[in-house]
């Protein structure tokens, strides 16, 4: 069995002698192992990566550490890494982003199973057919907006998935939904030093002449854009690059940056720290 814990608490001696304590107990082999004492809050943050005898299951592995939780006041989650996440995909037209996830996930680079595709358009609903994944066009509009994130909600909780990745959605989630699923939704943004605004970013940095583009992965959150972020890259672009040669380079790189923020989650490497993240990569 491999497991992964992590958990946050006020920092103080003993806790990580506690935790491995209860893990050598059990005849368990720590793999990995990754803390940070954040000095701003006095909080700790831990990922344990461990293995542990197959009579140990995860209910039974939870029990034991319950004492040492309660006594550090740790917000403890304890995952079953040989069980697959499952995540729902939502994407629009601009399809990049989706593919490479897609590719990833075969080549099992990234670990996890795509169980449904969500869109408002149909222009991804033959990529979805030939990978066998089922896929949902659901058109929105001012009117019915409600009423598809309530078929959202059933979806993810018909489906078990613990992760809806946002690839290129171009559609703004309800302020009540980015609380209910908070750190369960990642979104991928282009962003620009500056940053650009509305339609056409790319071309508004072409006419700007910027030199550096980019993209961030982040939580989905209230205030739009805004979230805890998880990852980002840029990319050195030139004068003598056209528009289309700037969209081609953010694709790109908008397609790495959402692809490991993704690892990156379903490893359970990022940990919330308010508006802020741990990421033990």
């Amino acid at each position: 069995m491999q497991f992964v814990l992590t958990f946050s608490c006020p920092d103080r001696p003993g806790i990580v002698a506690g935790v491995s304590s209860v893990l050598a107990s059990k005849g368990a082999n720590i793999a990995e192992s990754h803390q940070f004492s954040d000095p701003d809050t006095g909080q700790l943050f831990m990922r344990l990566a461990f293995s542990a005898p197959n009579t140990q299951s995860l209910a039974e592995m939870q029990t034991d550490l319950a004492p040492v939780a309660q006594q550090f006041g740790m917000t403890m989650r304890l995952h079953n890494a040989n069980v697959l996440p499952r995540i729902i995909i939502m994407v629009s037209r601009f399809d990049h982003a989706l593919l490479n996830l897609l590719y990833q996930v075969r080549v099992n680079w990234l670990r996890a199973e795509i169980v449904a595709i969500v869109s408002n358009h149909q222009d991804s609903a033959a990529t979805a057919a030939q990978a066998g994944i089922p896929y949902y066009y659901w058109p929105v509009n001012k009117d019915n907006k409600a009423e598809q994130e309530d078929k959202l909600r059933a979806l993810v909780q018909q489906t078990g998935a613990s992760l809806v990745v946002l690839a290129r959605y171009m559609q703004v989630l309800s302020d009540q939904l980015s609380a209910e699923m908070s750190g369960r939704i990642i979104n991928i943004h282009h962003s620009f030093l500056p940053s650009f605004k509305g339609a056409r970013p790319y071309h508004q940095a072409y006419a700007r002449g910027v030199k550096l583009i980019g993209a961030t992965a982040h939580y989905v959150t209230a205030d739009l854009d805004e979230g805890p972020i998880i990852e980002q890259e840029t990319a050195r672009v030139t004068h003598n690059l056209s528009p289309d040669d700037y969209i081609a380079t953010g694709r790109g790189v908008e397609s790495q940056v959402l692809a490991r923020a993704v690892k990156l989650h379903v490893e359970q490497r990022v940990m919330l720290n308010g508006r802020r993240t741990i990421v033990f990569s």
